[in-house]
């Protein structure tokens, strides 16, 4: 296996002084060498062809020896340096401290095309960042990062990519809702690549600890290697850096409402400075429309994280590091002019992506108050919204307004139960909807074809992902073959895998790993 690997960010930056691997307190430090811990039989059950080919690893690659000990954490490549990251963050809102690479070791990086690609492990072993914990994942947990970080990315979403997915051979102790009732797993390693994994939190580390000069070499080396259009000097480099990251950030939270995302865990620490999702622990997807849905059993009290808070958190998350890259430039204005463009375009762009949702491509300010009384109308009733708008797009504009709830039908979750005074209230929103699209001037065939291109078919369910979970604790990978397959293509019909398409079944209603999901998952 030749593998053309580089070792950027540790030749570049300072590395943790201490090269034990006891749980500490790391100081002026940006990352600590670690190796990962060694599996007893690991076993390669899934590979994403696509992302080996992308980082120049080709199929006899992965059928090697080597392949499967180099990436379930066996064996560490000749000339790399793996580590682990130093970093800090907000949690639920409060200050946690340092944090960093708990169960992650990032094993080095490929530079290709112009692009920089870093390999990492997760749950490989503890780290000096492992905390109380022991740095080893589940099967569980590995499948739905390896499920959704291909899920993500073949959506169109800002993504981190999967690799591999490896048995360890060991057993690993969980406890899987935090309630008293640990029990042994299989364990896992998933094998994700993104350009780096630096996070908000890295930066805010170094801001807290008044470290400035550590804070500015991250700050420049980021703006080196993975914002070489930052072309200004002094402090307008920094702010044009800053810029760039909300941008980014903007962009991937108006892929996560467009698809119906919901991430779970928006700490500053699981931020990406690339603007790409990151970190898949409690997520899910929109099963009925309900904007404070969260899929997080830690976040069920005060609903942080809900669906409809994304935006304002991904916001309050930029506040956090506005304030970490202040001592760099020492001066407000700028980055508050920053935050408050993020909210005023934030509005402006899910607007717009609403009306594309609902085939309305021509700009018309009248369109806010229809996509607000609809918002409205699929909390009336339990309507699964993945389902609600990709049937929307069969609606013609000669059809009568009558025939706009018969077209939807399907994505109600007991249309049965559909009261008169209900049924009236949608009558009313499909004829306001029937007069708008009439206004637009491409035909019903490239309205559909475009609102296909936006609203999925197939997104990864929670049940899905639990389906296929199931079939892996028994060493039975159909499911999960089959999901691989269907993600790759969520926008297209696909009627060999039409069972997917359906709503959440009353058995998954409940269930832990379907509807209740802690940060272990």
């Amino acid at each position: 296996m030749k593998i053309d690997l580089k070792n950027i960010f540790t030749a570049n930056l300072p590395a943790d002084s201490n090269d034990t691997n006891q749980v500490r307190q790391v100081y002026s430090a940006c990352f600590s060498y670690v190796n990962p811990t060694p599996t007893s039989n690991p076993k390669l059950i899934h590979y994403t062809k696509e992302v080996a080919e992308l980082i120049g690893i080709t199929d006899d690659d992965v059928k090697s020896n080597e392949f499967l000990e180099a990436f379930s954490g066996n064996k560490v490549l000749e000339n790399s340096k793996p580590f682990s990251m130093c970093y800090g963050g907000h949690q639920f809102g409060h200050w946690a401290g340092q944090l960093g690479d708990g169960r992650a070791i990032n094993l080095f990086e490929i530079e290709k095309e112009n692009s920089i690609y870093t390999i990492q492990l997760k749950g490989a072993g503890k780290t000096p960042y492992s905390r109380t914990a022991d740095g080893l994942a589940v099967l569980r947990s590995s499948i739905r990062e390896h499920l959704c970080s291909e899920a993500m990315h073949h959506l169109g979403v800002p993504t981190t990519r999967s690799l591999s997915l490896c048995l360890s051979g060991n057993q690993v102790l969980r406890d899987v809702l935090y309630d008293g009732n640990a029990a042994y797993e299989k364990g896992a390693i998933v094998c994700r690549v993104a350009p780096s994994f630096i996070r908000f939190g890295n930066f805010e580390i170094f801001s807290a600890r008044n470290d400035i000069q550590n804070l500015k070499l991250l700050t420049d080396f980021t703006i080196k290697h993975y914002y070489k259009e930052v072309e200004s000097e002094d402090k307008e480099k920094y702010i044009h850096f800053f810029e760039l990251v909300a941008n980014k950030t903007l962009e991937m939270i108006i892929h996560w409402q467009r698809v119906g995302f919901v991430h779970g865990v928006m700490n500053t620490d699981n931020m990406s400075i690339h603007g790409i999702t990151i970190d898949y622990g409690p997520y899910g997807w929109l099963e009925d429309y309900n904007p404070n849905w969260t899929p997080n059993t830690t976040d069920r009290e005060h609903k942080r994280y809900r669906f409809g808070n994304q935006s304002e958190i991904a916001l309050w998350n930029l506040y956090q590091l506005a304030n970490s890259l202040y001592p760099l430039v020492n001066e407000a204005a700028p980055f508050e002019k920053v935050l408050s463009n993020f909210k005023d375009n934030f509005e402006e762009r899910y607007y717009t992506m609403m009306s594309n949702k609902l085939g309305l491509f021509k700009t018309n300010r009248k369109d806010k108050k229809l996509i607000i009384e609809l918002e409205q109308l699929l909390q009336v009733t339990e309507t699964d919204m993945t389902i609600f708008f990709r049937e929307l797009s069969y609606i013609k504009k000669e059809y009568s307004t009558g025939c706009g709830i018969s077209i939807v039908n399907n994505s109600f979750y007991k249309p049965n139960e559909l009261t008169k005074s209900v049924l009236k209230e949608w009558e009313k929103w499909f004829k306001k909807y029937m007069l708008r699209l009439n206004e637009e001037t491409i035909s019903d065939e490239e309205k559909k074809s475009k609102m296909n291109q936006l609203n999925p078919k197939y997104v990864l369910r929670n049940y899905m992902a639990q389906l296929a979970i199931e079939g892996a604790e028994i060493e039975d990978y159909s499911v999960l073959n089959e999901l691989v397959e269907l993600l790759k293509k969520p926008y297209e019909e696909q009627p060999e895998f039409e069972k997917w398409y359906a709503k959440r079944p009353d058995w998954a209603r409940e269930k832990v790993g379907c509807s209740m999901l802690s940060c272990s998952s």
